[in-house]
């Protein structure tokens, strides 16, 4: 499948999605997040892929915003329908994905760049990232899951000043505040990164897709996290997974999971 504004490859079961516009800062269009969804679809789908790595081309910046000049002259109900359509479209779709995906953030994280970072599992960032909700600058809010998803990771407090400021934070204060899990230097991010996608590698698939709903479910209006646990861990019995985890432990041997 050809892309104008994405790259996407896979090796050795890691599918690596870039978002690539270097001469717009790598911002999001919607041409650039329908390409997203068709790619992360793709590798979703894809048994060779085990985890999926988003980051941007460059060293300047993983998504320095969304491209404001596709929504300047918006109505109100085109607004609506921009941040519904995207959100379903890319933000929520990433997050409630099967397939791990961890967002490697090199340089600016922005707006609609931070919010695709933080609808990622986790984040990896390199040591010249800066992360910001700017939007209230432009007399607009956070449209793709922004107010929702950084008051969860980073506290209410924090995320109500961060994003009525529409200041920035480097990297180590992301690693302070749990925004990020890890900061490397800038030409080590796609390497370090991928280390960590070999540890999840060697675990069950199955067991992992298990994990990430029941997590979300915990964060979800009206779904009891602790109920969603039992059940999700209930089903990992009826897999190929669980019964090669466990004769593999039992029998003192390496498993080989099949994710099934």
């Amino acid at each position: 499948m050809s892309y104008n504004n994405i790259l996407s490859t896979t090796t050795e079961g890691v599918a690596t999605i870039t978002i690539n516009r270097p001469s717009k800062l790598n911002a999001l269009n919607r041409e650039t997040i329908n390409e997203l969804h068709k790619a992360l679809k793709k590798a979703d789908e894809d048994r060779a892929a085990k985890v999926i790595i988003v980051t941007g081309s460059g060293e300047k910046a993983f998504v320095a915003g969304a491209d404001i000049s596709e929504f300047a002259d918006f109505s109100v109900s085109e607004g609506g329908k921009l941040a519904a359509e995207g959100q379903a479209k890319l933000f929520d779709f990433i997050a409630n994905l099967d397939t791990p995906v961890i967002a490697a953030v090199n340089g600016f994280a922005l707006g609609g760049g931070l919010e695709l970072a933080m609808a990622a599992h986790f984040r990896i960032a390199s040591d010249n990232a800066k992360m910001g909700l700017p939007e209230v600058s432009l007399g607009v809010i956070p449209g793709y899951g922004g107010t929702q998803r950084l008051p969860q990771l980073v506290g209410k407090g924090r995320a109500m000043e961060l994003i009525m400021t529409a200041g920035m934070i480097d990297a180590n204060q992301a690693l302070q505040y749990g925004l990020v899990n890890h900061v490397v230097a800038q030409e080590n991010l796609l390497e370090f990164t991928g280390v960590i996608a070999g540890k999840i590698m060697r675990n069950s698939p199955m067991a992992i897709a298990a994990a990430i709903r029941a997590i979300n479910a915990g964060f979800e209006d009206g779904e009891n996290g602790f109920d969603a646990e039992v059940m999700e861990f209930g089903k990992c019995f009826g897999t190929a997974d669980f019964q090669e985890g466990t004769q593999a432990f039992l029998n003192k041997r390496k498993p080989v999971f099949t994710g099934k």
